[in-house]
């Protein structure tokens, strides 16, 4: 499997999942979560696929200081309705890194490692996404601004010939690597990008 390389450079996701510790999934617990399995699990990678790991991981950061992230115990806010715009794939993203979801996940075993309702759409936040901690409550808010990294304007020059099969191979990949070099440079400049307020 080929794949550009940078999405090796960006930083893993490291938490503790009482489940897994709990059925012998993964020693102690502990998953990490790389961009390259995230990407693998939307089946693309672009600016908000990107954006929904950073402010992740930026979030949990913020959120658990020196602790590592309990999985299962986040909390996920979100201000847009998940039919809007692009908040149920970032939805999605997070999910799959934190376990939390609106009502279909896992409905734990004997009251333990519930993971459903922990997801929460057209929420009182103003941010891109909010973590809470369920162990104490407390929250971060997480800004993301992908549009202080603009796309090489070549890019809109070439998705429609792209997309309506008129452009040529070497047009395909020149798209492709246009596409992926702005989703380098985001995660690249996190720090400008991403926003967390405590």
């Amino acid at each position: 499997m080929q794949y550009p390389t940078f999405f090796d450079d960006v930083e893993k996701i490291v938490l503790q999942d009482n489940l897994s510790d709990f059925l012998g999934t993964f020693e102690d617990g502990i998953i990490e979560f790389t961009y390259t399995e995230i990407v693998k699990s939307a089946g693309h990678s672009c600016p908000t696929i990107a954006g929904a790991y950073i402010m992740t991981l930026k979030g949990l950061k913020a959120l658990y200081g020196s602790e590592i992230p309990q999985r299962g115990g986040i909390k996920v806010e979100f201000a847009d309705d998940p039919n809007e715009g692009v908040a149920g794939v970032i939805a999605n993203t997070i999910s799959n890194i934190t376990g939390a979801t609106e009502t279909s996940g896992f409905k734990g075993i004997g009251g333990n490692f519930v993971r459903h309702s922990l997801m929460t759409f057209e929420a009182d936040v103003n941010s891109s996404v909010r973590f809470i901690r369920t162990d104490t409550g407390a929250f971060v808010d997480v800004y993301y601004h992908p549009d202080f990294i603009p796309g090489d304007p070549l890019i809109q020059e070439l998705m429609p010939k792209v997309l309506y099969n008129s452009a040529s191979a070497d047009e395909k990949k020149q798209f492709g690597m246009l596409w992926q070099n702005r989703v380098r440079e985001i995660v690249t400049h996190i720090d400008d990008v991403i926003t967390v307020s405590t």
